[in-house]
């Protein structure tokens, strides 16, 4: 019975093309699609900022930039809904695949689409956004897929995470932009020792603060990761030790922001730097105080939270950039 109601759903574009969009668009989990989308922005805001130039001087790159990182962006997300099927019946009920809206074959060939796509899109731009592209789909690949598949091990699973959003996707978009400078020296122009202390400090808190999101994920899932023998921090530890080790990785991350701002980062409005994530500090632990643990939804709603912070701060540091003061 369950089979049939699964056929009897699944939607083709030909047929039900605004169906299948909406469809698409869960399928390619927004909260990863716009924390991409911003982080594209914010390198590319932060090199304009950097270099003294029009904001739209690289106006022209920055939508394949863009379009070849949301294609990586969906490649991995939708491979791990295609592994993780029968989890997310439990965990994520509403997912196209584990509802049956998209057929295991349909989701096949989108995943290999948009893998193929962005790193077509991407060699044909710069090769650091192609190796940029290409370590991201590599590491979630070994994430997902069998028989690696590093989200069984809680350190391996976390340290992927972190290092795609945090390392490889800061670093590699700015040097992308960087080196379209035509007017920058050759040698300049293609170091990554050109990368300047904003960037580095902006890496810097996206790491520490991914921590936080690929520790805090699994908390709202206990139940179909137990049974599935996924092994999670919060399955290991419990949910309110990784309720509050998150609280305060996030914590540190804004502390060391603040603390930057104090030292007069250069490229940096510390006056705008300091009041603004102090505020979030705030919010932050403001907004813990109402989270019931017993409370699946409310988890849920607290770690959408989280990643609405994780949003502000690829549109609040740019800004903190962009109105620096001038150095003399």
């Amino acid at each position: 019975m369950k089979l049939e109601l699964e056929s009897g759903v699944r939607l083709k574009f030909a047929k039900q093309p605004i169906a299948w969009l909406k469809a698409f668009w869960k399928f390619s989990r927004p909260h990863t699609i716009i924390g991409t989308s911003l982080s594209v922005l914010a390198l590319y805001l932060i090199t304009i900022a950097e270099s003294g130039q029009s904001l739209f001087f690289l106006l022209s790159s920055l939508f394949p930039t863009l379009l070849a990182c949301l294609c990586g962006n969906v490649y991995i997300v939708g491979l791990n809904q295609l592994e993780d099927v029968d989890i997310d019946r439990i965990n994520k009920p509403r997912l196209p695949l584990a509802s049956g809206e998209f057929s295991r074959q349909q989701g096949v060939v989108i995943v290999l689409t948009m893998g193929l796509l962005a790193i077509a899109i991407a060699a044909l731009q710069s090769p650091y956004l192609l190796g940029m592209v290409g370590i991201s789909i590599l590491i979630g690949t070994a994430y997902s897929l069998p028989p690696i598949r590093l989200k069984r091990f809680p350190f391996w699973a976390s340290l992927c995470i972190l290092t795609v959003r945090g390392i490889v996707v800061n670093l590699g978009l700015f040097l992308h932009f960087h080196s379209l400078f035509p007017h920058l020296p050759s040698v300049i122009r293609h170091s990554p020792f050109a990368i300047p202390p904003s960037v580095w400090a902006l890496t810097a808190f996206v790491v520490v603060f991914t921590f936080a999101i690929a520790i805090f994920k699994d908390v709202p899932d206990m139940e179909g990761d137990r049974q599935y023998n996924i092994s999670t921090f919060t399955l290991r530890l419990g949910q309110k030790k990784v309720f509050n080790l998150a609280r305060w990785v996030i914590t540190a991350s804004y502390v060391g922001m603040i603390l930057a701002g104090f030292a007069r980062l250069p490229g940096v409005n510390a006056a705008f730097l300091i009041s603004t994530h102090l505020a979030l500090l705030g919010i932050l632990w403001f907004r813990s105080f109402q989270v019931d643990l017993g409370d699946k939804f409310s988890i849920s709603r607290f770690y959408q939270f989280i990643w609405k912070l994780f949003f502000l701060e690829y549109l609040l540091f740019p800004i903190a950039c962009l109105i620096a003061p001038p150095t003399i």
